[in-house]
């Protein structure tokens, strides 16, 4: 059997860093998307959660409302609430993300902490190119 799933959404909040006992990053967050079916809009929601360098990865571009897309599988978990009751949740456990959307910095790349472009203009002149 395949359990590939493939998510292009947005952020409903930002990424929630956290780390295990032993130190390892995971990430949780919640992707928001809509399909429209004969005029009738219905909006989905799926909880998220990556791991490891996926999760910083996602904790540090994106954040509420950005454009994303992920691939992951799909799983279900059953836990115990705070007053005893069962519970069940179906989550994405994300292990591929994509860039996708608007781009803040214009450059095709994802931008910079520092603000400032991944391009370098280059003047016009062409005499000083090796080729």
């Amino acid at each position: 059997m395949v359990n590939r799933t493939i998510l292009q959404g947005r952020l409903v909040n930002s990424p929630e860093m956290r780390r295990t006992n032993n130190g390892t990053a995971v990430c949780s967050f919640r992707v928001a998307w809509s399909e429209t079916i004969k005029d009738r809009e219905t909006k989905l929601f799926l909880n998220c959660v990556a791991w490891q360098g996926t999760a910083e990865l996602i904790c540090k571009y994106w954040y509420k409302g950005k454009e994303i897309l992920l691939e992951g599988k799909l799983s279900t978990r059953e836990y115990q609430d705070k007053n005893g009751n069962d519970r069940s949740v179906t989550e994405m456990t994300v292990d591929r993300v994509h860039f996708c959307g608007k781009n803040e910095d214009g450059h095709g790349m994802p931008p910079r902490p520092d603000g400032k472009s991944q391009f370098v203009e280059l003047d016009e002149d062409d005499n000083d190119l090796p080729f």
